[in-house]
């Protein structure tokens, strides 16, 4: 099991950013995501997985545009979006899910 996999396996939410380095509204999550992690610091995790590099997971987990966001819990998806998203939005459905 690779790191990736340990994440979204494990006890925390994880919200994953599949992104692409040419995609314009992907570099608009940046600052969006940087919000996320200051308000919830350690309860939750945030990668970002560039679909170019990462295409199996990509595939695997059907993204087919960016950015996309998934968070997992315990292996299962239990959040997905396409498109730039407010952090207030990300924050709603991670804290449903914050032990």
């Amino acid at each position: 099991m690779n790191n990736f996999e340990k994440h979204i396996n494990g006890e925390k939410p994880v919200v994953v950013d599949f992104f692409a380095e040419w995609c314009g509204p992907c570099k608009m999550m940046g600052p969006v995501l940087h919000d996320v992690k200051e308000k919830i610091g350690d309860r939750a995790t945030i990668l970002k997985l560039d679909i170019d590099k990462a295409s199996f997971y990509a595939d695997l987990y059907g993204v087919r545009a960016v950015p996309t966001l998934i968070i997992f819990k315990k292996g299962e998806i239990i959040w997905r979006k396409s498109g730039v998203t407010p952090a207030l939005e990300i924050l709603q459905h991670l804290n449903m899910h914050l032990s």
